[in-house]
């Protein structure tokens, strides 16, 4: 039987469960036809189209588990201040932007400092300081000008800080000694102590005043976030992810986003997203009410196939005590995707899980403390096997281990923040004797726990998390963190494909390169079986492959054969 393509010359790293190793792989539509020699597959195939790999590896599509895939796009959206070394250079780029702009029209821009992590701001620039407004008002005397701050998880540092000139302050209704605002905001004030001088600082991951108070200015549209997901698909097809799980919980601006993404028939990552409710009208019946109309949606498996699917829902505690947003910024998510008023009271939270349980509705999470509701659940209504998520995974003992792994629970990694650039904090906050709890990755692969690993979208490639997890390596003391976790190469790889596949039900059609599994498939720029270990981290997709069509293709693989 004759197929599309058949890729020979290659290293193909299968990611099943013998680390198996082959020659060639052959693609009949949307699916796996054989793995196995070059010569035999060449023989069996010979009217194929022929992907000459070079030798390179070949290995399966690998799978975000915690993705914010959409937020790499919409960083195009506002225009950019990188390369900006100085207050000089950031009033030139937006003097310009207002030269291009009619009276009265926001200039909205990006954050000061460098992507993806904006470290070292405002050292970062020659005057080491925040420009003020009345910096940005010699450029722009009658255009509102808010220059906007980082998504805090993107460096992990606080404050947020974010500036307005004059005529955007006149929009919000902000001033100094307002009363209202909680300890998280700080308003900058002249010298005088009456006036702001347009700095803001926001002791919160998650910046709200630009959501709360500037709601005059341009937001995320429709159209900008379907187009933003777009680019977010071919930045990812780029270093060879193909499908991504949204755990963190999805708002329903986001979900229609995906779905629009889906009818354009342009989508070339597959979608998994749990739902992130909005509990703002809820009480303790409200949420039991709730649950039972949800369930036939997101209830099992969801709603959905192979391309985008919706089941699940997120718990948190929410962002308390922030709530002005539920009232000036709802249903907006601005960059979060999830809506900010899904917190649930902790009085009612197990109450809320339980019914959660009673409707089949599986419960994704990203804080250990949820590990005793989870028990507590199952001894009510049977959870074990439901392949309920523990994602972020940051500290995790060896009973709680015992206990996941009893619990039949499956989670995600969080290695970009807690081995990279935050394992030497926690390693001083638990004790240097309780370092392997640190991301115990090698405990957890031990105990037979599914452990996916993710990006949380810092950056947007999934071979940093392979490197961090092979080299346990921190930024910070430029050593490794709780070494003896560290996983192998192989098992690595297995953590960025098949065992993500276990966190949506999927292992049996990808993660893994075997007959009968979606074509979902890389071509790599490095072996990272073979590669010094430092070079895997920047490692790309040389040809990406999904449902059997060719996404991605740079030209170094030929594929006219």
């Amino acid at each position: 039987m004759s197929v599309d393509f058949l890729i020979r010359n290659a290293k193909i790293i299968t990611c099943d469960a013998d680390y198996g190793i082959a020659e060639a792989i052959a693609v009949r539509g949307n699916r796996i036809a054989a793995v196995g020699p070059d010569g035999t597959l060449a023989a069996d195939y010979a009217d194929a189209r022929i992907i000459d790999a070079g030798g390179r590896a070949v290995m399966p599509g690998m799978i975000d588990g915690h993705s914010h895939m959409d937020r790499e796009g919409l960083k195009t959206i506002f225009p950019s201040l990188s390369g900006c070394a100085s207050i000089d250079h950031i009033l030139q780029r937006i003097e310009a932007l207002v030269a291009k702009a009619a009276p009265g029209d926001w200039i909205v821009t990006m954050p000061i400092g460098e992507p993806p992590y904006y470290w070292n701001v405002p050292d970062c620039l020659a005057e080491k300081r925040f420009p003020t407004r009345h910096d940005l008002d010699r450029v722009s005397p009658n255009n509102p000008v808010y220059i906007r701050p980082i998504w805090g998880y993107w460096r992990h540092i606080l404050p947020l800080t974010s500036v307005a000139n004059t005529r955007a302050l006149e929009t919000t209704g902000l001033h100094a000694g307002m009363d209202g605002l909680t300890g998280d905001i700080v308003l900058e004030t002249d010298a005088d102590g009456r006036t702001l001088n347009g700095i803001i600082h926001e002791h919160s991951f998650m910046p709200v005043v630009e959501l709360a108070f500037f709601d005059k200015m341009p937001r995320f549209r429709h159209e900008d976030r379907v187009k933003g997901i777009k680019q977010s698909m071919a930045i990812h097809n780029a270093t060879g992810t193909t499908s991504v799980f949204e755990e963190h919980g999805c708002a329903q601006e986001l979900i229609d986003a995906w779905r629009a993404v889906k009818a354009s028939g342009e989508a070339t990552v597959r979608g998994s997203l749990i739902y992130s409710p909005s509990w703002h009208f809820a009480d303790a019946a409200g949420y039991a009410k709730a649950l039972a109309g949800w369930a036939d949606w997101i209830g099992g498996r969801g709603e959905g196939d192979g391309w985008l699917r919706v089941e699940g829902m997120f718990a948190d505690y929410g962002i308390e005590p922030l709530n002005m947003l539920r009232l000036r910024a709802a249903p907006y998510t601005g960059w979060s995707g999830f809506n900010y008023d899904s917190g649930v009271p902790r009085a009612v939270m197990r109450n809320m899980l339980i019914e959660a349980a009673r409707n089949d509705i599986r419960i994704a999470a990203i804080w250990m403390e949820f590990l005793d509701h989870f028990e507590a659940v199952n001894e009510i209504i049977p959870i074990k096997g439901k392949r309920w998520i523990m994602g972020h995974l940051d500290v995790a003992n060896e009973a709680q281990i015992r206990t996941i792994a009893d619990l039949g629970l499956v989670m995600s990694s969080h290695t970009n923040r807690y081995i990279y650039k935050h394992g030497h904090i926690v390693r001083d906050k638990i004790g240097a004797a309780n370092e392997n709890d640190i991301a115990p990755l090698r405990r957890l692969r031990d105990a037979g726990v599914h452990i996916g690993f993710a990006t949380d979208n810092v950056p947007t490639t999934l071979w940093y998390p392979v490197w961090q997890a092979i080299t346990r390596y921190n930024r910070e003391i430029d050593a490794p963190v709780a070494p003896d976790q560290a996983l192998t190469r192989q098992e690595a790889l297995c953590c960025a494909t098949i065992e993500t596949a276990h966190l949506t039900f999927e292992e049996d059609i990808k993660g893994s390169l075997e007959p009968g599994k979606l074509a979902d498939l890389i071509v790599l720029s490095h072996d990272p079986l073979v590669c010094p270990e430092n070079d895997i981290k920047d490692i790309t997709s040389a040809l990406t492959m999904v449902d059997g069509r060719i996404v991605h293709d740079t030209g170094m693989v030929n594929t006219n054969g």
